[in-house]
């Protein structure tokens, strides 16, 4: 565990969190980032119904994790770029920044990759900290050379883009989707085609990837949506206007969403425009809760420490979580999640996800105790 967590680390700050830190927002982010470690851990058979992906279409609340987290990069963005052009840092060594993170996310991905798979042949390149990094960049960028006006602009043409070439496009060998095909048909779609065309092999699953290279796309808009509203929070509004503007965003988002998705189905899979669309809005509204509770209200205390102590170590914590999943598995420990010990297999699956959080929880606590905040 020790090398692969030294990998995860850049540089070890030996002091607190900036105390201008918006609380709600490492609140938020410890409360998405122990929910993902929840559910990766789950028994997919036998799992409770909130703690599934949906197999297709639709949502459950564990489709909202991964797009929560993506959000988050955003809104974290917004503070950290300003944050550095203020104190005199050059646009130059801001993008070299952005770029040796993103890249640092990605090789950490493939090499959580690869303890699944040794083979090269079957390596997964797509993953997790890999969509993390190349939204990190792609937003980071946009953040930096473009206006706020342009970056919603582009989040209009990615999402609409997206559609169209979804919609649109024939699929050789199938057709034209919702002529020729039915839309968004779990092999025959365009990213789906891509992702066999490019990466054939090296999939999650034979014929696609739930984090493949045309739905990284959508993704980006996710990210510039928490740009956005990283923007919004740092500006010098009223607290009261800002929790108001959040909340009713997010309403119109997961509305929007709602209605889109009648055409362009809520796909995770997929990443489809209207589950961005859904997803962030629901983001939003949880931000504003956490925003009204804690920022505003300031209701702090043994409650939330243990979201805060996830959400100053995140990728840290997810890292970790891989590992220690990924070393239970080896040793044959999953079938603590089985229901042979337990009447309850749904219990027994949340248990065991359980016993992961906590061991997740015990070396993050320690580096907080000692105010270490590693950062990739």
């Amino acid at each position: 565990m020790s090398t692969a967590t030294a990998a995860v680390v850049d540089r070890v700050e030996q002091t607190r969190p900036a105390q201008e830190r918006l609380y709600s927002l490492d609140l938020f982010r410890g409360a998405t980032i122990a929910a993902m470690i929840v559910v990766n851990n789950q028994n997919s058979d036998s799992a409770y119904w909130p703690l599934q992906h949906a197999s297709w279409n639709g949502w459950t609340p564990t489709d909202l994790v991964f797009p929560f987290f993506l959000f988050i990069v955003g809104v974290s963005l917004a503070f950290s770029l300003h944050s550095r052009l203020e104190r005199g840092d050059s646009r130059r060594a801001i993008v070299l920044h952005i770029v040796r993170r993103s890249a640092v996310l990605f090789a950490i991905g493939l090499g959580l990759n690869g303890l699944a798979a040794l083979q090269f042949g079957t390596w997964r390149i797509p993953g997790v900290l890999q969509r993390i990094a190349a939204v990190y960049c792609a937003a980071g960028l946009l953040t930096l050379f473009a206006s706020i006006r342009s970056r919603a602009a582009w989040v209009a043409a990615l999402l609409f883009g997206y559609w169209i070439l979804m919609r649109y496009v024939p699929i050789p060998g199938y057709g034209v989707p919702g002529r020729d095909i039915p839309l968004l048909h779990h092999d025959a779609n365009l990213a789906a085609y891509l992702d066999r065309k490019l990466m054939f092999g090296h999939l999650w699953e034979p014929t696609r990837d739930p984090e493949g290279i045309l739905s990284t796309l959508p993704a980006i808009a996710t990210g510039l949506c928490g740009v956005l509203t990283g923007e919004w929070l740092r500006s010098e509004r009223r607290a009261e206007e800002k929790l108001a503007r959040m909340f009713a965003c997010g309403v119109l988002g997961v509305i929007a969403g709602e209605l889109w998705g009648i055409w362009f189905p809520i796909n995770k899979n997929l990443w489809t425009s209207s589950y961005v669309l859904f997803s962030a809005g629901c983001a939003l509204i949880c931000l504003a809760a956490c925003y009204w509770v804690s920022d505003m209200k300031r209701h702090r205390g043994a409650w939330s420490k243990p979201f805060l102590i996830f959400g100053v170590n995140s990728i840290t914590a997810y890292v970790i979580s891989e590992l220690i999943g990924g070393w239970l598995g080896w040793k044959g420990y999953t079938w603590l999640r089985s229901p042979a010990w337990m009447d309850s297999a749904g219990l027994a699956s949340l248990l065991y996800s359980l016993v992961v959080l906590g061991l997740c929880f015990v070396p993050v606590w320690w580096l907080y105790r000692r105010h270490i905040f590693l950062k990739v």
